[in-house]
């Protein structure tokens, strides 16, 4: 009876731990958005993550006691000493740091109750199995069982939403088709934003300038899966049937998913902003990412119109293809006096940045009208997203002047490059939502414009480049060194590339570092700079590069 009651109480512990692992690794999961493959692919990458060097000790005490209980089953000290390690193998680690916690959406809360009911279907075997071992076997192999049963938590997760994907499914079609219903029924002209990057502040900036005369409403933050779209359809829209424009960003991990959203939405005017190498290492290539981008422009109407941005090449081909019939092109590279055809339409020029924001020209190439922008915003390469926004606004009935009124009161995006000032006189440039090629040059240079004290750069780098990761790195480093004073790198090996980027730049040694995480370099900023000084937060990576 005694040892019944032992055995029970290490199933207990065991199984409880296993359901609290599962929990943990739901937020991971939920981070890499339900896709098991990538789940298991991070999951793979470190040996730690699904062999815990704590657990694996802990267990390995527990074993070397267990041989111990062979000698002497009734003596409670040894068995005492095995239940604590097995309590210490399933103690949860302590989290360092938390940047996106764990959402309890109807669809985790669904996929957690069936991670755990596998749970105690494998408690119920483990129980039957246990009962038939050999006694002299029975606790070396309870301890190896329960183990076994801990460090598989991750694939009872990825079963359970297997298993849940029909339930899955016909949940999705039901909140598609009320979305779609929705949509119809208010019936507001839809224009769809894609890019690699910068899809976000474009779409911020048109809602803007559009609700200058229209009502505009924009899909919020950056939702821009199915889902999210629909959410921003089924929560808000269905509240507020007056809209006359749905802005509605899209973004997509595998081709195929931009064709999705625009089968819901049917956009009458489409966006692409950019093609660059984010997401490449899911897209294998940039001509693949050209494909999945230009599915916003295949799901127009012949006589819907094309918005695209001329100076990035693979969307120059796009526009080479003829399709639709109307296709406004805008450029920040193109001198607007040699432009003879119209193409690009609509060209900016004599672009100045200062700390009081971005100044320039913009020429209607086709009307030859040039009117003045201004606005408070920072980054150079936030001229080409009010361009599309300018362009998209113009073809609606807007004057040039108009759409230039408007700019002079538009504010980033959240993370943005946005900045405040902190009450110890510190400027805080947080361009912390992504980093890309593009975006981190006008970020760099942002920063080099503060000039009354020390300019820190604090970045854990750019993922997510595929083969190009490591030179895009090292390329962010050299520019790094023209424009920063103090640079702290954030993480682990991603940021090594960086630091031989700054180092071979000649940017003094002692004054880049490496912390682990993101505090570190808050609490580093707060103890030595001074009011005159700036700090740059340039990206912030998921707990997924972080654990």
């Amino acid at each position: 009876m005694f040892l019944d009651a032992i055995y029970i109480l290490f199933l207990l512990v065991w199984l409880i731990g296993t359901g609290a692992r599962i929990y943990r690794q739901a937020r991971f999961y939920q981070i890499e958005e339900y896709m098991s493959v990538r789940y298991l692919r991070w999951l793979m990458a470190r040996r730690d993550r699904w062999l815990p060097t704590r657990a694996f000790a802990a267990t390995l005490i527990g074993a070397i006691f267990a041989n111990t209980l062979n000698e002497a089953p009734d003596t409670p000290l040894p068995w005492l000493i095995a239940l604590i390690a097995a309590i210490a193998a399933v103690l949860p680690p302590r989290e360092v740091e938390i940047k996106k916690a764990f959402r309890a959406t109807p669809r985790a809360r669904r996929l957690l109750a069936t991670a755990w009911l596998l749970v105690a279907l494998v408690g119920v075997a483990f129980v039957q199995v246990n009962t038939g071992f050999p006694s002299r076997l029975r606790p070396l192999l309870t301890i190896a069982l329960g183990f076994a049963i801990f460090i598989a938590a991750p694939l009872l997760l990825v079963t359970a939403n297997l298993l849940m994907t029909p339930v899955e499914a016909f949940m999705r079609r039901r909140f598609v088709e009320r979305a779609r219903r929705t949509l119809r029924a208010v019936n507001p002209t839809v224009i769809g934003i894609t890019g690699s990057y910068g899809k976000t502040s474009t779409k911020s900036y048109l809602a803007h300038i559009l609700n200058g005369r229209y009502r505009a409403y924009p899909t919020p933050k950056s939702y821009n899966t199915l889902m999210g779209v629909c959410i921003a359809i089924n929560n808000d829209i269905a509240q507020d049937r007056s809209i006359d424009y749905f802005i509605a960003e899209m973004g997509a991990y595998v081709p195929g998913e931009i064709a999705q959203i625009c089968a819901l939405t049917e956009p009458r005017i489409s966006i692409v902003v950019e093609v660059g190498p984010q997401h490449l290492e899911r897209f294998g290539s940039l001509d693949n990412i050209a494909i999945a981008k230009y599915e916003i422009i295949k799901a127009l109407p012949k006589d819907g119109a094309g918005v695209f941005n001329w100076d990035n090449p693979y969307i120059r081909a796009m526009v080479e293809r003829g399709y639709p019939d109307t296709r406004l092109t805008v450029s920040l590279t193109v001198d607007p006096a040699a432009v003879t055809d119209g193409i690009p339409r609509f060209v900016a020029s004599g672009v100045s940045e200062s700390l009081d924001g971005l100044h320039f020209t913009v020429t209607d190439t086709v009307t030859r009208e040039s009117v003045t922008f201004m606005t408070t915003l920072l980054g150079v390469h936030n001229v080409t997203n009010i361009l599309l926004a300018a362009a998209t606004a113009v073809h609606e009935g807007m004057s040039l002047q108009e759409v230039a009124f408007r700019v002079r009161t538009l504010r980033p995006a959240d993370a943005r490059l946005t900045r405040e000032t902190t009450s110890a006189g510190i400027t805080i440039l947080n361009d912390g939502y992504s980093a890309n090629p593009v975006g981190i040059v006008g970020a760099l240079r942002a920063l080099s414009l503060h000039q009354t004290g020390r300019r820190l750069l604090v970045t854990p780098g750019m993922v997510e480049l595929g083969e190009l990761m490591e030179s895009e790195n090292r390329k962010l480093g050299t520019i790094a060194a023209a424009h920063a004073t103090d640079v702290i790198l954030v993480g682990d090996k991603q940021v090594a590339p960086i630091r031989d980027g700054l180092i071979a730049a000649g940017f003094p040694v002692d004054r880049v570092q490496t912390v682990g995480t993101l505090k570190e370099a808050i609490a580093w900023y707060q103890r030595n700079l001074t009011r005159g000084d700036c700090v740059l937060f340039l990206n912030d990576l998921p707990d997924t590069y972080s654990v």
